[in-house]
């Protein structure tokens, strides 16, 4: 859509309001509503929003000294631009009055932000062609003879796999008391008994829950290819068309912003934490399948790959598995990699290679979590992948026994994350030292104030027996 195109269906579907927004270093959506009749010009002049939304952890907690201290990003508090992307218009279903549209960010003289969701993808994605002052069309014309690292003209293909819970809210947990940073959980009740993993009965019982986000997803452009009822309690799955990452990190925002807000509007709340802790409750996962160019069995460019996601797959940890609950998940036998490894079809290894002379021929990780943000996630990927590429790397041999044998574990907390991503050359030069180092400090922030909480084992632990 054109500027022009977005002002005419404004008026012709009377829409009232705007949700002018950005995805956070958390993927989380932010932004300010504006009026139609404030659309024209936030379309032609942006619309400033203070840069501390991006300096915050998820307690909302501004984690950067912006008061005081030379070197700190956003000094003051002061103001970015968000600058809208008229491609990512779109009506809202459940809010017929209301449309969103997504932003780059920008410092107040229009330099892009660097640590913004957008652009980190923009750059990993753009690295994948500007090899070595290659042009796309010089690279395309290399001949596939084994030297995949000097064929990257070929597009990046990804597709993702969101798990994800609902549940009913019996209590949200809104007397004032509560209203702590973070807010106190509401309390639930399950949608689903589970442990009735891809059953028809089960899936009957929550039909016209599921069909409200499927229907809400495919009216917001969103090719959705499947939704399943999970491995447990609540537990549900989404399967989207493969795409360009840019167009799929866009759309996992747009559909976890629409299953927690379609949720509440009927007394249900939408979780993608990766390992709730409620009885029974099961981890979520969020695989991505991925190909650049196509990968055949034993391909070199599938193998260089496959290397580059298994060597870095600690350091981009921080990227995939962001949260402190994130390292809950690595469990045996599970269906979450607890080493790092690779393997045919085998969905206890991290990396699962799906590999055939089809077009669907690709390569599945495992390692990430429904908390990531999808643009970090994915950057990760293709930072992982080109630098197999560019390495030649051979990966290991192939797992036997993916929660076995002398693997490498994957980091055990998100403190072992941090250290592997700050110690990482690969993450440091591919994202720029001022993306690295933010992030470093961001979540550093959130990994001190965890260490700092005493715990309810702790308190158990300790309190009567010393």
């Amino acid at each position: 859509m054109t500027t022009e195109d977005i002002l005419r269906q404004v008026e012709k579907d009377g829409i009232e309001t705007i949700r002018v927004v950005f995805t956070d270093p958390h993927g989380v959506l932010r932004g300010k509503t504006v009026t139609a009749s404030a659309l024209p010009g936030v379309l032609r002049d942006g619309l400033r929003v203070p840069s501390t939304l991006l300096l915050k952890d998820l307690s909302h907690r501004t984690a950067f000294p912006v008061w005081a201290g030379e070197g700190a990003p956003m000094q003051g508090a002061s103001d970015v631009m968000l600058w809208p992307d008229p491609a990512t218009f779109r009506r809202l279903p459940w809010s017929p009055h209301s449309a969103l549209i997504h932003c780059d960010v920008s410092t107040m003289l229009g330099v892009p932000v660097a640590f913004s969701s957008r652009e980190v993808l923009r750059r990993a994605e753009g690295a994948l062609v500007d090899v070595g002052g290659m042009s796309p069309e010089a690279m395309r014309s290399v001949p596939r003879d084994g030297k995949a690292h000097l064929n990257w003209g070929a597009t990046p293909k990804v597709g993702v796999e969101i798990e994800f819970q609902v549940f009913r809210v019996l209590d949200p947990s809104l007397s004032p008391d509560q209203s702590k940073m973070p807010g106190q959980p509401p309390q639930v009740e399950n949608t689903t008994q589970g442990y009735q993993y891809l059953t028809e009965t089960r899936y009957a019982e929550v039909e016209p829950m599921l069909d409200r986000l499927r229907r809400a997803a495919e009216e917001m452009g969103i090719d959705v290819r499947s939704v399943e009822v999970e491995m447990g309690p609540s537990q549900y799955e989404v399967t989207f068309a493969p795409g360009s990452p840019m167009d799929v990190a866009e759309q996992a925002v747009n559909f976890r912003m629409l299953a927690k807000e379609l949720s509440h509007r009927h007394g249900m709340l939408a979780s993608f934490m990766p390992k709730p802790a409620l009885p029974n409750a099961v981890a979520n996962g969020w695989h991505i399948h991925q190909s650049i160019g196509g990968f055949k069995p034993e391909s070199a460019r599938a193998m260089h790959w496959i290397a580059g996601l298994l060597e870095h797959a600690p350091a981009c940890a921080l990227l995939t598995n962001p949260t402190v609950n994130s390292y809950k998940r690595f469990t045996p036998y599970q269906l979450a990699p607890t080493r790092i490894g690779w393997a045919r079809d085998n969905r206890g290894a991290m990396v699962r290679a799906l590999l055939d002379d089809t077009p669907a021929s690709r390569v599945e990780n495992r390692l990430p979590d429904s908390a990531a943000n999808p643009y970090f996630a994915l950057a990760a990927q293709l930072i992982s992948g080109r630098a197999g590429l560019k390495a030649a790397q051979a990966p290991p041999p192939e797992m036997t026994d993916p929660y076995g044998g002398d693997a490498p574990v994957l980091p055990a907390s998100l403190g072992a994350a941090i250290e592997a991503f700050a110690a990482s050359d690969t993450l440091r030069d591919a994202l720029t030292p001022e993306v690295h180092d933010w992030l470093v400090t961001l979540k550093r922030h959130e990994w001190n104030r965890y260490l700092a909480h005493i715990s309810d084992w702790e308190q158990a632990e300790y309190f009567t027996a010393l």
